[in-house]
């Protein structure tokens, strides 16, 4: 357990950072949570107005701040391997010039014949910390919660088709975790000087295909497998448009996250486990859980 510290939660109101600032605060942590509209956040933490996009709008939520978590990306944009890179090096400016003395960053896993959003995450890794201050990586795969883009094409996919057709990259390996043990480990290693200057893999303990994990969220949320049939013919952005058609993720988003689908991301060192003791949690119960959440909300 590291000592309280006051934390800027970047991405305050998103998928992640939701979760992340009360557990945060739950912890002890002064948390800053870091939105372009304050005055309609309504979750634990001090509320505080800054936008990664607007470089002068960054000061005032970083003055003090012991430790900020980064987790804003630009996804649905088709610029946004520019936006990205242009949106860490100002933050990775603006926190070395508040005296910040760590960022921590979720980041994508894959190591070679990166796509480029994965490239991208890549190069966020080392803008942020071009400045000098250490940053901290947790590389994921999909992380599987309610909310979370990779969550909501699987379960709309499994809940509007009685049968899909996939292209070959579905039966690429992939390692996906639960938004809890994401959040667990972003906790752990806030203010943790073990922890700086370094990259962790993270990962559940489950390697599937992607076909699998439809087959295994399809027994969880429905009772029974779907049939799927793979083609060679489906490109990402057909596959993209596809999506977008039967579920609510836009063809954009799609088309970025499908790109990175035929790269085989699996976690090899296991490292976050000394520094963040404690066993993930499996995808079928990752599926359980985000579809609990998803019918609360």
């Amino acid at each position: 357990m590291t000592e309280p510290c006051t934390v800027l939660v970047t991405g305050a109101t998103g998928f992640i950072g939701s979760r992340l600032v009360p557990e945060l605060a739950a912890a002890g942590h002064r948390v800053r949570a870091m939105t372009r509209r304050p005055e309609a956040y309504e979750g634990p933490g001090e509320p505080v107005a800054g936008d990664v996009s607007d470089p002068g709008t960054l000061a005032a939520p970083l003055e003090g701040v012991d430790v900020a978590v980064y987790l804003v990306h630009s996804l649905d944009d088709d610029d946004f391997e520019r936006k990205d890179a242009d949106a860490a090096r100002a933050f990775g400016l603006a926190a070395a010039a508040s005296g910040t003395r760590q960022i921590v960053y979720l980041g994508g896993l894959g190591k070679d014949d990166l796509s480029a959003h994965l490239r991208s995450r890549r190069e966020v890794e080392r803008l942020l910390g071009e400045s000098g201050v250490p940053v901290t990586v947790l590389r994921a795969a999909i992380v599987v919660g309610a909310g979370g883009i990779s969550w909501e094409m699987t379960r709309q996919l499994v809940k509007n088709l009685p049968a899909m057709v996939v292209p070959r990259w579905a039966a690429t390996r992939t390692q996906p975790i639960a938004l809890d043990d994401v959040v667990r480990y972003l906790a752990g290693v806030v203010g943790n000087e073990e922890a700086y200057d370094r990259a962790f893999e993270i990962g559940g303990p489950d390697q599937l295909s992607y076909v699998e994990m439809l087959q295994q969220a399809a027994e969880v949320i429905s009772g029974s497998r779907v049939p799927i049939l793979t083609v060679p013919v489906l490109t990402p952005r057909l596959s993209s448009y596809w999506i977008s058609f039967v579920t609510n993720v836009d063809a954009t988003t799609g088309r970025n996250l499908i790109d990175s689908m035929g790269t085989e991301v699996i976690v090899t060192d296991h490292a976050i486990r000394d520094l963040v003791p404690g066993e993930p949690i499996t995808y079928r119960e990752a599926v359980r859980r985000a579809l609990a959440d998803s019918s609360a909300g």
